[in-house]
C-alpha cells in the first residue's frame, strides 16, 4: 500500500520492482500478482486495464485505510474474545494521559 500511496497508479511489475529493492528476500511476480487482485477484490484498490496490462491505485488514502483496517482488527478481537478484549482496551484507556484520552474521546465521536 506505502508504494501505491507513493506512486498513485503502478503495475504490478513496478510495485515488484520497488519493494524487491528494498529487501534481501525477493518475492515473484505471481506474488505481488495475487496480492494486489485479492487487494482489488476486497475493494482496497482500483483497477484499470490498459491493453494486457493492469494498473492499480489505492482507493482509500493511508488515514482512511488505517481507520479501516484497526476497525476489522478491533471488531475482530471482540468477537473473538468479547469482554476480555474490552478490559484490556479499558485498561489502556484508563492509564493514558488525560490530554491524550479527551483527544481519543473526540477522535471517536467523529467516527
Amino acid at each position: 500500500m506505502e508504494e501505491l500511496w507513493s506512486q498513485g497508479e503502478a503495475t504490478v511489475r513496478t510495485v515488484m520492482d520497488a519493494l524487491n529493492k528494498r529487501t534481501r528476500k525477493k518475492r515473484a511476480y505471481t506474488t505481488y500478482m495475487t496480492i494486489m487482485a485479492r487487494l482489488h477484490k476486497k475493494g482496497v484498490l482500483d483497477r484499470r486495464r490498459e491493453g494486457k496490462t493492469d494498473f492499480y491505485a489505492p482507493k482509500l488514502d493511508r488515514d482512511e485505510f488505517m481507520a479501516s483496517r484497526a476497525r476489522a482488527d478491533v471488531e475482530g478481537l471482540v468477537a473473538e474474545y468479547g469482554d476480555v478484549a474490552l478490559s484490556h482496551f479499558a485498561r489502556q484507556v484508563a492509564s493514558l494521559d488525560p490530554a491524550r484520552r479527551r483527544a481519543l474521546q473526540r477522535l471517536a465521536r467523529k467516527s
